[in-house]
C-alpha cells in the first residue's frame, strides 16, 4: 500500500480539525460576535461626554487609531497615548475598555465553570457555587483593606484565594471519594463563610472610598474600568484559554468516570487538580478585575452544551463565544438599564443583572430534570 503524501496528512489533519467546528457550533460563534460587536457598540454610544451615535462609532473605525501601533502601545503597554480626536480618546481610551473587559470576564467565567462541570462531573458546579469566587474575592479585599499597597498582585492574591477555596471545599466533600451533592453542599458551605469574612473586612476600613470599592468587588461591576483592568486580565487570560483548548480531550475522558477514565491510562487526581488549577486561574483573573459576578460560569456552559453538545472540543470553544456575549449584553442592561426604566443616569452593578438572568435559569434547569447532578 503506498504511503499517505504529506499533502493528504496535512488534508486530513484538516478535515479532522474542522470537522467538529460544525453547523450548531458556527451559528452559536458568529452569533455571539454578532452581539458582542452590537453591544458594544451601543456601550460607546453613551457617556457623559455628549456625541451622536454616528460620531461615536466614527471613533470605533477610526482608521488612525485602528492602525497606529503608537496607540495600541499606549493600550496594551501602558505608554504615552498618541495626539488623536476628542471623540477618539473618549471612545478608545473611556468607553471601550469597558468592552473588553466585560469580553475577558465572560471568556474566563464561561471556561472556568465548564471545567469544573467536568472535574466535578456535577452540572450545578460554577466558580460561584463551589466557593472559589468567595475565597477569591475574600484575599482581594484583603489586598485593598489590609495590603493596600499590592494592588499590582490582584490577580496572584484571587488565584490564590480561589485555589485554596477549592481545596477546602474538596477536603469538606472528599468521602472515600466525592460526589456531587456533596461538592455542591461544601461549596455552599466555603461560600458563605468565606462571604460572611468579606463583610467582616468592612469594618476594618477608614476610608469610604475603601469601602465602595469593596462593595462593588463584593457585587461585580464594570463601571470605572479601564486599559490597566485589560492589561491586568489579558495574560492570564490567554494563558487560562489556551490551557482549556488544549485539554479538551482530557475533560472528555474525565466525563466518562474515574473507573473508565484510569483504564484509559489517565492519572484521574493529577489530572483533576490540574485541570482545576486553570479553572481557578480564569476565574481569579475575571474577579481580579470585575469582581465577583455570580451564575455566568454556571448557566453559559448549559446553554453551550444545550446547542453543540457534551464534547469539550465544542464546549469550551462556544464557551469562549457566548460567554463574552451574555457579559456584554448584561452590561448593556447594567449601565443603561435604569435610564430606560426610571429616567435616571444611575448605573447598576452588572453582577445583579447576571443573577436576576441566573436565578430563573437555575431554577428553569432543576424543574426541566428529575435528576440533577452527574452529566
Amino acid at each position: 500500500m503506498a504511503s499517505e503524501t504529506p499533502g493528504a496528512r496535512r488534508s486530513t489533519r484538516r478535515e479532522r480539525w474542522l470537522g467538529w467546528f460544525d453547523g450548531p457550533l458556527a451559528t452559536l460563534c458568529l452569533g455571539s460576535l454578532a452581539v458582542i460587536v452590537v453591544g458594544g457598540l451601543v456601550q460607546v454610544s453613551y457617556g457623559a461626554y455628549s456625541m451622536t451615535m454616528a460620531e461615536a462609532w466614527r471613533a470605533v473605525f477610526n482608521p488612525n487609531v485602528v492602525f497606529s501601533l503608537r496607540a495600541w502601545d499606549a493600550f496594551l503597554w501602558g505608554m504615552a497615548v498618541p495626539e488623536m480626536s476628542t471623540a477618539s480618546l473618549i471612545v478608545w481610551n473611556i468607553r471601550l475598555p469597558r468592552v473588553f473587559v466585560a469580553v475577558l470576564v465572560g471568556m474566563n467565567l464561561s471556561v472556568s465553570g465548564a471545567i469544573f462541570q467536568a472535574v466535578t462531573r456535577n452540572e450545578l458546579a460554577s466558580p460561584f457555587i463551589l466557593g472559589v469566587s468567595s475565597g477569591a474575592g475574600l484575599m482581594i479585599l484583603l489586598t485593598l483593606v489590609v495590603f493596600t499597597g499590592m494592588a499590582a498582585f490582584l490577580p496572584l492574591a484571587a488565584a490564590l484565594g480561589g485555589a485554596v477555596a477549592f481545596l477546602i471545599v474538596y477536603a469538606i466533600a472528599w468521602k472515600n471519594g466525592t460526589s456531587p451533592v456533596r461538592l455542591v453542599l461544601a461549596g455552599v458551605i466555603v461560600g458563605t463563610i468565606f462571604q460572611s469574612f468579606q463583610t467582616a473586612l468592612f469594618f476594618f476600613a477608614d476610608d469610604i472610598g475603601v469601602v465602595q470599592s469593596a462593595i462593588a468587588w463584593t457585587t461585580g461591576s464594570l463601571t470605572g474600568t479601564d486599559w490597566e483592568q485589560v492589561r491586568m486580565a489579558l495574560p492570564w487570560t490567554v494563558v487560562a484559554m489556551g490551557l482549556a483548548l488544549v485539554s479538551s480531550r482530557q475533560l472528555n475522558v474525565l466525563l466518562l468516570g474515574e473507573r473508565t477514565a484510569n483504564s484509559l491510562g489517565m492519572s484521574v487526581e493529577k489530572v483533576r487538580f490540574a485541570l482545576s488549577g486553570v479553572a481557578v486561574l480564569a476565574a481569579a483573573a475575571s474577579i481580579a478585575v470585575a469582581g465577583i459576578v455570580g451564575f455566568v460560569g454556571l448557566i453559559v456552559p448549559h446553554m453551550v452544551r444545550n446547542i453543540v453538545g457534551s464534547d469539550y472540543r465544542k464546549l469550551v470553544v462556544g464557551c469562549i463565544f457566548a460567554g463574552p456575549a451574555l457579559m456584554v449584553g448584561a452590561d448593556v442592561g447594567a449601565r443603561l438599564g435604569m435610564s430606560v426604566l426610571a429616567g435616571t443616569d444611575t448605573q447598576i452593578p452588572v453582577g445583579i443583572v447576571t443573577g436576576l438572568v441566573g436565578g430563573p435559569y437555575f431554577l428553569y434547569l432543576m424543574r426541566k430534570q428529575d435528576r440533577m447532578g452527574e452529566i
